[in-house]
């Protein structure tokens, strides 16, 4: 059954209480437990800025069933949370100026780290709890937010210290139900879960969730993770495999829909530009390959479960509260996304 049929239990448990202030706000309130069964990350951790602490990092091992649709609407839901942030990396710097250069046309999101900008100050209160969320979910996050709470206390800081786009991930597949870290090293750093799926790959860790490959090996599937890796600047994951457990600068997304045509790939991740966003990503299929991004990514890392929607995004309950929600006005960064307007509220 399509989670837009839940449409409904949404409009009648969320949105009489907060209808009003969906059309003062860019971002959108998180569901009710009882619509997706998922804690915010707050719940996580206790505590103002300069005196955050670790109240959980438990994560519950649920299994490999219906994996990939927790994943992808659990991704769904904090990207609406964090406020839509699109990053559209089909569009060339090229066009965006000729676009720059008609008066009054919109100018779409530019490609590459330049997205919608860093939170501000104000963004930065709402969300700073649950960013400390995430690193809740990982072995390391005390630790992590002792070093940000050095930062807050003596400076008031409004930003994070230290990339949490690695603690994201973690979060994500540990609310997903992948709690055991033999199916995911939950860690600060993607290169730990990278390592784990390639040594899946290799004929270890039999327990893994996730196998690693070449782009164009296999179907790139919703709930799948894309991973690019900037220093060293990996090609593929056999140059990993060489130092397998030393450093490397890593960042991997969360894939949430597959198009055909045209052809793109929609991810989600975290500590883009300071916030979750959506990814937009051209695709390719060439010699026989499978359709995957041409550039920039050198990890496909595959869930071990069996495929869901190409479009699951669109069948997410988030998506599908969307349309139910009384005066909420969609920002426009969402027009290059293509959500359906279809509800059944």
């Amino acid at each position: 059954m399509k989670p837009y049929l839940h449409c409904l239990t949404i409009a009648l448990s969320m949105l009489v209480v907060t209808g009003e202030v969906y059309a003062r706000q860019t971002h959108f309130e998180r569901l009710p437990t009882g619509t997706l069964d998922v804690a915010p990350p707050s719940d996580r951790v206790a505590g103002a800025p300069g005196e955050m602490r670790v109240l959980s990092g438990s994560c519950e091992n649920v299994g490999m069933a219906g994996a990939r649709r927790r994943i992808v609407d659990i991704a769904t839901q904090e990207w609406a949370f964090f406020g839509f942030s699109v990053s559209d990396q089909t569009v060339s710097r090229n066009q965006v100026r000729n676009v720059q250069s008609t008066p009054g046309t919109p100018v779409p999101p530019q490609r590459g780290r330049r997205g919608l900008g860093r939170p501000n100050s104000q963004e930065f209160a709402r969300l700073v709890s649950s960013i400390a969320g995430f690193w809740a979910a990982t072995p390391d996050g005390s630790w992590m937010l002792e070093r940000q709470n050095e930062v807050s206390g003596n400076a008031g800081g409004s930003r994070w210290r230290d990339p949490w786009s690695a603690a994201f991930i973690s979060w994500v597949m540990c609310e997903s139900g992948l709690g055991n870290r033999t199916q995911f090293q939950r860690s600060i750093a993607h290169r730990d879960y990278i390592d784990q799926a390639i040594r899946a790959r290799d004929g270890g860790e039999a327990g893994a969730a996730f196998v690693a490959y070449d782009l164009g090996e296999a179907e790139i599937n919703p709930g799948d993770l894309l991973c690019s890796g900037s220093r060293p600047d990996y090609q593929n994951i056999d140059q990993r495999r060489r130092q397998m457990g030393e450093g490397a600068r890593t960042h991997c997304d969360i894939v949430v829909r597959v198009e055909e045509s045209p052809a793109r790939i929609l991810t989600i991740g975290g500590n883009v530009r300071g916030t979750v966003s959506m990814k937009l990503m051209r695709a390719v299929s060439e010699g026989g390959t499978h359709l995957h991004p041409p550039d920039n990514i050198f990890a496909h890392l595959k869930l071990r479960s069996d495929p869901i929607e190409v479009d699951a995004l669109d069948y997410s309950p988030t998506v599908g509260a969307l349309g139910c929600a009384a005066g909420f006005e969609p920002p426009g960064q969402l027009t290059s996304v293509n959500l359906p307007t279809r509800t059944y509220c």
